[in-house]
């Protein structure tokens, strides 16, 4: 099957003004690099993704780390993005402005149309505008197959990173069950790599989530900790018969930590 488009997701990057710091014992500048170097040798997708949560320490040196790795590797894949409930939309505008950074929410190829859509609130939890929901409604061509990314994750996972989730999720699933072309929803924040299928869900649209480029949270801790696995990102190829094949890789660990969905 040859692929229509060939995306990177990358997700939770949480730098610090310092790159030398440590979160939860992990280089997450260091991760960043490596994933980047992942995908631009290995998967050398047509565009990627990035779905938020760029700084943990809110400063505008860690948005200026963001940048200068990517041109220090020398990326030239287009980079599309959204934000995070730890970041300021003002202070993404203001640093991811040139190539290869690219404001569009909207990607368009052959048959599939990509849809960024914001998820931030006034706080961790997430929320979708009424007007985001209409935004997104008028934005779907019911003639093209739709792949939509998203910060927040609009199905409960399971564990303490719930109740940071989507706070509006029955609207949210109630504008997008009136799209049949809709194939899938895309997510960070999670800090794992999920697959939820409508049979888990109840919902008709698989839901499949980002592993982070900074740290993998445990699913059995009550607040957040390190799992121990390593940096990771998604991989989704979308076909021109209008299949949706994705994978995930942990570079850190790519003898077992890549597989297809």
């Amino acid at each position: 099957m040859k692929h229509a488009l060939k995306i990177a997701q990358i997700s939770d990057t949480h730098l610090f003004a310092d790159k030398n710091t440590l979160h939860y014992g992990s280089n997450v500048y260091q991760h960043l690099v490596n994933v980047l170097m992942h995908i631009q040798g290995v998967e050398k997708p047509d565009f990627i993704v990035f779905t938020g949560d760029l700084t943990q320490d809110h400063t505008d040196a860690s948005y200026q780390q963001f940048v200068e790795i990517f041109q220090q590797i020398d990326i030239q894949i287009p980079v599309h993005f959204i934000s995070g409930n730890h970041d300021e939309h003002c202070q993404l505008e203001q640093y991811l402005t040139d190539k290869p950074f690219n404001s569009s929410k909207i990607i368009t190829r052959n048959i599939w149309q990509t849809l960024l859509i914001n998820s931030k609130s006034e706080t961790p939890s997430g929320y979708v505008s009424e007007g985001t929901l209409n935004k997104l409604s008028n934005n779907v061509d019911p003639n093209k197959k739709q792949l939509i990314f998203m910060h927040h994750h609009p199905i409960d996972v399971g564990y303490f990173i719930d109740k940071h989730g989507l706070k509006n999720k029955n609207e949210f699933w109630n504008v997008i069950q009136q799209f049949p072309s809709i194939q899938a929803i895309a997510c960070g924040h999670v800090h794992n790599d999920l697959s939820i299928q409508p049979e888990q869900s109840g919902y008709n649209i698989p839901l499949y989530t980002c592993p982070a480029t900074s740290i993998q949270f445990d699913q059995t801790a009550n607040t957040s900790a390190c799992n121990g696995k390593g940096a990771g990102y998604r991989v989704f190829e979308l076909g021109n018969d209008g299949t949706c094949i994705t994978r995930t890789h942990f570079v850190s660990d790519l003898a077992k930590g890549n597989h297809d969905e």
